[in-house]
């Protein structure tokens, strides 16, 4: 067994063992950057609902409240780290100062709204906190735009894991091919918003 299915196993047990508890567990987990794909956890747990097992909206609210939790961790890491966190250990999460100038030109044009649409996508979404965190993006917009994002991403995974039934495994199958493409966009949009809101922090206490 390849060390992708041995860990998708784990999640299949996990989740069938501990329902609305274990999803929420594995979700915050995720949030706060551990390799836990939600693309297993939350398909599975609509399959579960399609069975019966589980209820398909509390699916949701669960994964969606685990997604929240997981990210108001990683954001205070950002937060009380600061800017040489990132410095120093950006370079785990493939972020560089060239991410950081290329993704600058790419988003000038956008806003906070990035911190909701940075949740729909694989992989980066989980890392999407810390910058936030760094540039002290105020907490009850953070709260607000990740909450929606995580709504948004679990509602599409768990009918999706409903729909397919015994088939829902498909989903993982189609993020996991689209990884490169997926890490590209996620990491310019990330380094986009740390540069803004780092921006605005040094502009905020110059103004003081």
């Amino acid at each position: 067994m390849s060390l992708s299915g041995f860990i998708v196993s784990l999640i299949i047990n996990f989740l069938s063992q501990f329902n609305y508890f274990g999803l929420f567990i594995l979700m915050t987990l995720e949030s706060t950057m551990l390799p836990i794909p939600s693309e297993v956890v939350i398909p599975f747990s609509g399959y579960l609902a399609y069975k019966g097992i589980l209820n398909i909206y509390l699916v949701i609210i669960f994964s969606s409240l685990g997604g929240l939790a997981g990210s108001l961790i990683a954001y205070y890491i950002g937060y009380f780290g600061g800017r040489a966190f990132i410095l120093k250990y950006g370079k785990y999460f493939f972020i560089s100062e060239k991410n950081l100038e290329t993704a600058e030109k790419w988003f000038r044009k956008y806003g906070k709204i990035s911190v909701f649409t940075t949740r729909l996508v694989p992989i980066i979404r989980t890392f999407i906190s810390l910058p936030a965190g760094i540039g002290e993006m105020p907490l009850k917009e953070f709260i607000f735009y990740t909450f929606s994002g995580s709504l948004l991403w679990s509602a599409i995974l768990a009918f999706g894991g409903y729909m397919l039934q015994d088939r829902w495994a498909i989903i993982f199958n189609i993020f996991s091919n689209m990884d490169p493409v997926i890490i590209g966009i996620g990491l310019a949009i990330i380094a986009y918003i740390f540069i803004k809101l780092y921006k605005g922090y040094k502009n905020n206490k110059k103004n003081l």
